[in-house]
């Protein structure tokens, strides 16, 4: 196989692996914006990175019901692969903050699965 066969193959299943996988994003009790909505979808494009068989990611980005000023801003994700979920939660003064945040946790109790799933 050449490199640019392999390459090829190696995009034609991240790009498969993006139609399989179901992803919803919802806001809760806002409108979120383009920015916002495509910052989402490329950190969980490169969920498959790190499992292969996720089949359905749900995104909730919510506004903090608390009396202050500013309002914290919570981002949750579910992944669902066949067997398991995984769900994380993480609030900060922004969606990205928060969303980045959870992402990393998303990260390491995928890989710590994977681990236990070796031994």
């Amino acid at each position: 196989m050449k490199d640019g066969d392999a390459r090829f193959l190696s995009q034609y299943c991240s790009l498969l692996n993006l139609i399989i996988m179901n992803v919803k994003i919802q806001a809760v009790h806002f409108n979120a914006d383009q920015k916002l909505v495509a910052y989402v979808e490329k950190k969980i494009s490169k969920l498959d990175q790190f499992h292969d068989s996720i089949t359905k990611v749900d995104v909730h980005l919510k506004l903090d019901n608390v009396v202050h000023t500013i309002k914290d801003k919570i981002a949750e994700i579910k992944v669902h692969v066949p067997g398991y979920n995984f769900f994380v939660k993480n609030s900060s003064k922004s969606f990205e903050e928060s969303f980045d945040a959870a992402v990393a946790s998303l990260i390491t109790q995928i890989k710590r699965k994977k681990e236990k799933q070796l031994v």
